[in-house]
């Protein structure tokens, strides 16, 4: 039978339209393909970035994880008034971020070889990422394209155990530098009680009569500085850990040691230890500079001596009078000593304060504004209890 008119051979309009599909699912195997290798670039740089190269090159994913569930928490806290309830709910943003990341990087994996499977073998979208995850996951499935799918199987297969192992082997080297600089913060309390504040520290050490211990206090954070410097640029995750108890923080704590040291050698020149408090407060801000660089705070490298602070001068001189009352001896007035205190607050108040903010740190005195409502907290002085006087006194 011969086919007659105006439309010609059906048969021509199907090999047509075979070889339009054709051509349509060779272009969606291509595009497949290469967003599958651009999504799997873009995973195995923010492992590599994270977990492997020690550079402080900070995170996309890292930030914005941080930020939702930070907000998330912090809605989740607002109902309630107190910092301590505020506290327990930030407490879970660290192990937070943690599990995000994992479980972001295991999903973009399966994003990633789901992609790349179909570009490969050419079977359906349901079969690709079933196959991507069960080799990912090591499950085991069987699939009808295995001949051609089989290198692509074995690379999904050793991402997945590599990705959770390499994220195990993360975890001691979080944990340790958190001991450290925790370990160091709950001894800064006996000295200054809690939350920290530099004058309290060398007033309590006047009341005490351990002033000359301040050259070891000062040496041993400037150690720590350096420590949390290097740790906490490299891993910026260790930012969002939280001291053990709500009053206590390592920003808190830093501070109150840089502004001891500051106040020290600007009241007592002769008397301080000034060779280990300058080379505390230099660690000190060089740490934040560090950290500053890899979370996007901005500073200024060479600030000017002279430039504002937004500490007052009536702030200063009113801590200066609290020093003295303690029995701290100073050889400069507050007028006399505050162009050399402010010389060297200038090189830490923003970032300071930037952070504490960032963390939510306890709102303690000379730290800087908070996102939530607060009022500064001054350390408590415990009760100096005696046994010819049990009812005791502030001490």
């Amino acid at each position: 039978m011969v086919w007659r008119g105006l439309g010609g051979d059906p048969g021509d309009e199907l090999r047509r339209t075979g070889v339009g599909t054709a051509a349509r699912m060779d272009l969606m195997r291509w595009l497949s393909g290469v967003l599958g290798l651009a999504v799997l670039v873009v995973v195995a740089g923010s492992i590599l970035r994270n977990l492997v190269v020690p550079r402080g090159l900070g995170s996309a994913l890292v930030r914005v994880l941080w930020r939702s569930l930070r907000w998330l928490l912090r809605r989740a806290a607002a109902p309630f008034d107190s910092y301590e309830a505020r506290d327990r709910f930030l407490a879970w943003l660290a192990p937070g971020v943690l599990i995000g990341m994992l479980w972001s990087w295991l999903f973009g994996l399966l994003a990633a070889y789901g992609l790349l499977m179909h570009a490969v073998s050419g079977i359906s979208w349901p079969d690709s990422f079933r196959e991507a995850g069960s080799s990912l996951f090591t499950l085991g499935f069987a699939s009808g394209k295995r001949s051609a799918l089989n290198p692509l199987d074995f690379i999904a297969a050793a991402s997945g155990p590599v990705v959770i192992a390499l994220q195990i082997a993360y975890l001691p080297t979080l944990y340790g530098a958190f001991n450290r600089r925790e370990q160091e913060v709950t001894l800064l309390q006996s000295r200054a009680s809690q939350p920290a504040w530099g004058p309290e520290l060398l007033a309590r050490q006047a009341l005490v009569g351990t002033v000359d211990e301040l050259r070891g206090l000062y040496e041993d954070w400037e150690r720590l500085a350096a420590d949390i410097g290097e740790t906490h640029s490299n891993y910026p995750v260790l930012l969002s850990f939280r001291s053990p108890r709500p009053y206590r923080g390592w920003v808190v704590a830093l501070i109150a040691v840089m502004d001891a040291a500051a106040m020290h050698i600007s009241l007592t020149p002769s008397a301080a230890p000034v060779p280990a408090a300058r080379l505390m407060l230099r660690s000190g801000f060089t740490a934040l500079r560090e950290i500053a660089r890899v979370v996007r705070i901005p500073f200024d490298p060479d600030p000017d001596p002279g430039d504002p602070l937004r500490l007052t001068f009536e702030e200063y001189a009113e801590a200066v009078e609290h020093v003295k009352k303690a029995g701290f001896v100073v050889e400069r007035s507050a007028e006399e000593s505050w162009p050399q205190f402010r010389g060297w607050r200038v090189n830490y108040e923003g970032i300071g304060y930037a952070l504490a903010r960032a963390v939510d740190a306890v709102p303690a005195l000379w730290s800087g504004e908070r996102d939530f409502p607060h009022t500064p907290l001054a350390p408590q002085r415990p009760v100096d209890r005696r046994p010819e006087s049990p009812a005791g006194g502030r001490g």
